[in-house]
């Protein structure tokens, strides 16, 4: 019997770089672009002699990049071998495959190990599948000669394969091409996987919950395993310890967060050679995990949406690092900077949580005064105002609109003191328009900034800003995603492997009006 869990990609709105450091806040929103991982059995039937055995098979498949690995997994020390020096090999997923099964054994008494031991035996067939919008594929819809629509991704067919380079001179193997939108596709991939790992493996249930009642308090904490362990193979495969909100979104969705303490992970990260696995992952889990999360979404008749430049990634690490540098030269102006966005970040916050409470108060009003305001430049929003509760929401939407104003302004210093680009002059002349056009309330780079992505937030229930924003998108060569916001974290998918229905309708949907 197959598992399929998946988990969101994420967009940091507010917290870059301060996310860094406890106690500053970020707030992260997950979205409806999805990795995805298949956890069943290698072989139907273990042969009677294999009781004896030490060793299990493993195979992993990642069918967007054509590529298979196959590994043997100890089942004493439940470290993975590779059958073949591969230059395919995946350290998130191994990580995440070997804590899942050390964290079983570290939890499972001596019944539930033999059981465990049998369902080991038949070997793990391991798929992973990321939806389209964490790609770019911009390359392949220009080679078609098509326009930079989000019409035209919605052509591509669900999970679509991955652009190769084309093989150098010496027959060597071509590499994959993994041009990225900045989604945290590395973040959702551990997580499904760890989540698919651990409901196949029995140490959690995931499928007793609902969407709601995984982001509320259970009885039992099976999320906060699946982050332990999530979070802990995610930053032992990427070689440090980050701040982790895009394996929480993953996990827990949209919220407000607070990074935990790097301590929790030592033991891992300091575990020599000799000691088991699974006193590792057992003092992992017993950490006292002190990281903040709140729900948080955005407020009722708001689209998030992403826009693609085009002009190359960024590397977040250098960046961060060049962030940090300039701290340590220049502490007084650095920390006069930190405050001022701190307060900027506190204050949009403040504002996006003023206008959730206004639209409970009188959905009706709310409803009114926005879908006036997404019709007009912010400059005339005033006049769509009749009476007090609809000049607050105003008011509150201004608040919001200035707050990331400031924002934006104290990131681009940041950059200038700090010597790179976190919202490049491009971006800032990009941005400046997009937040001048009817019905756009926010506009920004989300994350460490640089040449990865833009976002904004536009205001309606029906999509005529939204469409209008894109095909000004369109016009400046900016690539509109097929992204939005989607509040819900890690799921566990009742329908079966995702290729086999259009996990992607609800996007492919969207229509562009003439």
């Amino acid at each position: 019997m197959a598992v399929v869990a998946s988990a969101p990609g994420k967009v940091l709105m507010t917290g870059g770089y301060l996310i860094l450091e406890r106690p500053n806040a970020g707030i992260v929103l997950s979205t409806n672009a999805r990795f995805y991982a298949i956890v069943k059995p290698l072989y139907e039937e273990i042969k009677p002699d294999s009781w004896a055995w030490a060793w299990t098979d493993v195979k992993l498949t990642s069918p967007q990049m054509s590529r298979e690995t196959l590994y043997k997994l100890s089942l004493k020390s439940f470290k993975l071998q590779p059958l073949s020096n591969s230059d395919s090999r995946n350290p998130f997923v191994e990580y995440a495959v070997e804590y899942a099964i050390a964290a079983a054994y570290a939890t499972f008494d001596k019944h539930k190990k033999d059981a465990l031991h049998k369902l080991l035996l038949q070997g793990l067939d391991i798929t992973i599948l990321g939806c389209n919008e964490f790609y770019s594929y911009r390359n392949q819809i220009e080679a078609h000669g098509l326009p930079l629509t989000p019409e035209s991704l919605a052509s591509l067919p669900p999970f679509a394969s991955i652009t190769f380079n084309a093989e150098e001179a010496g027959g060597e193997s071509r590499k994959p091409e993994v041009a990225k939108t900045g989604l945290g596709s590395s973040a959702a991939m551990t997580t499904a996987v760890v989540a698919a790992l651990l409901h196949y493996l029995g140490v959690v249930n995931l499928s007793s919950f609902t969407h709601e009642q995984l982001q509320e308090k259970r009885d039992v904490d099976a999320l906060d395993i699946v982050h332990v362990i999530a979070q802990t193979a995610h930053c032992i495969a990427q070689g440090k310890v980050g701040s982790g909100f895009d394996v929480s979104s993953a996990v827990y969705g949209s919220q407000r967060y607070v990074r935990f303490s790097p301590e929790v992970l030592y033991p891992a990260q300091n575990a020599g050679m000799a000691t088991p696995l699974t006193e590792v992952i057992s003092e992992v889990l017993k950490a006292k995990w002190d990281h903040e999360r709140t729900k948080f979404s955005l407020p009722p008749l708001m689209t998030l949406l992403l826009g693609e430049p085009g002009t190359g990634g960024s590397s977040t690490p250098s960046m961060v690092g060049a962030v940090k540098k300039w701290q340590k030269s220049d502490p007084q102006n650095s920390h006069e900077t930190w405050m001022k966005l701190l307060n900027g970040n506190s204050t949009l916050e403040m504002h996006l949580n003023a206008l959730c409470k206004l639209a409970e108060s009188n959905c009706t009003s709310y409803e009114s005064i926005i879908n006036n305001c997404s019709t007009l430049p912010a400059g005339k929003w005033r006049e769509a105002v009749s009476g007090p509760y609809q000049a607050e929401v105003v008011k509150d939407l201004m608040g919001a609109r200035d707050a990331m104003l400031g924002i934006r302004y104290h990131m681009r210093k940041m950059g200038e003191a700090a010597g790179i680009p976190i919202e490049p002059e491009t971006q800032t002349q990009l941005l400046d328009e997009t937040m001048s056009m009817e019905g756009v309330v926010l506009a920004g780079v989300p994350g460490a900034g640089g040449f990865d992505a833009v976002f904004a937030v536009t205001l309606g229930s029906s999509s005529s800003s939204s469409n209008n924003l894109m095909r000004v998108w369109s016009s400046h060569n900016v690539l509109p995603l097929l992204v939005r916001e989607d509040p819900h974290g890690v799921s566990l998918e009742t329908h079966g492997d995702p290729r086999t229905r259009q996990v992607t309708s609800e996007v492919s949907s969207i229509k562009i009006d003439d």
